[in-house]
């Protein structure tokens, strides 16, 4: 079954170029009409998501485009309306808007700490809320965070990134949970693509093989009407994985006074993952946690 997004709205953010705009391009080539956003020059004129639709209108697509920066949830809103009065409805939004300013944690300023997080995490933030109601009201709505392995795995000099990238999981966690009943579905995109922030740090062979092309096929499926919820799907180089955070059995030791030193000793029986679960919500681990306190006084 092809995926197709014909009579579908899609609000790409970051799109000017890169990833965004191959997300931009391939939604639009399915039959979905985009709102392709990327930061205006210093005129306010938003030149590289201009450039973006001006390929889709070529191309047989509708779009239009938007020079909002995601920091200002005012303007957010605007343009989120700006759609809806063109297009009466939002399917799709896609997170993808993001800056680097990569430095080791001791060298790095709260300057570019604080950036990063208003830019990928405060962004999805406002965008995710502009489009909430119009998806609850809809019963239909598909969110795409634009997660990454520096938050999941960690990645020297990404402090600021990491924790903004990993900021996004828990964001989609929760959203998956509050959205299900209003058929709003919200998941994680992790991807590896050589883009204008990792060019000349990459061998040309390997940027070759991290087409960002080549994690669109991950997007679509997460963003189409047969997506999972509550996902993290990586994707890089025409390679796809899943990512989850696990609860691991774990062992009940009590309260007395060398709980700690029975802690230490017993940490590989803790951390043993054989039957690890993939909890449904934070919940699991009190209940976890509760049922091996009771089982044992008994």
């Amino acid at each position: 079954m092809k995926l197709d997004f014909t009579d579908q709205v899609a609000i790409v953010t970051g799109a000017g170029g890169g990833l965004g705009r191959a997300h931009a391009m391939a939604l639009a080539a399915r039959g979905a009409r985009v709102l392709v956003n990327d930061l205006a020059g210093a005129d306010g004129l938003p030149h590289t998501a201009q450039a973006v639709v001006d390929e889709i209108l070529a191309a047989g697509g509708q779009a239009m485009a938007s020079g909002t920066s995601v920091t200002d949830a005012a303007a957010v809103s605007a343009m989120v309306t700006q759609v809806m009065a063109a297009w009466g409805r939002v399917d799709i939004l896609v997170n993808n808007a993001g800056i680097l300013r990569d430095k080791s944690f001791a060298k790095m300023t709260m300057d570019d700490f604080r950036l990063v997080i208003e830019v990928h995490l405060m962004g999805a933030v406002h965008c995710s809320q502009a489009v909430w109601p119009i998806m609850t009201a809809q019963k239909y709505g598909r969110i795409v965070m634009t997660t990454s392995s520096s938050g999941l795995y960690g990645n020297f000099g990404q402090a600021n990134y990491g924790a903004a990238k990993m900021a996004l999981v828990g964001l989609m966690q929760t959203l998956s949970i509050e959205g299900a009943k209003s058929g709003i579905r919200v998941n994680c995109l992790a991807p590896t693509a050589a883009t204008a922030m990792t060019e000349g740090l990459l061998p040309p062979e390997v940027l070759a093989a991290l087409r960002p092309e080549a994690v669109v096929p991950a997007m679509l499926w997460l963003a189409c009407s047969d997506a999972p919820n509550r996902t993290i799907a990586c994707a890089g180089a025409g390679t796809f994985e899943a990512a989850h955070i696990t609860l691991t059995t774990g062992l009940h030791l009590g309260m007395g006074p060398d709980v700690p030193e029975q802690l230490a000793a017993a940490w590989p029986r803790v951390s043993e993952r054989q039957g690890e679960q993939v909890p449904g919500s934070g919940a699991a681990q009190g209940g976890n946690e509760v049922t091996q306190a009771l089982a044992a006084r008994r």
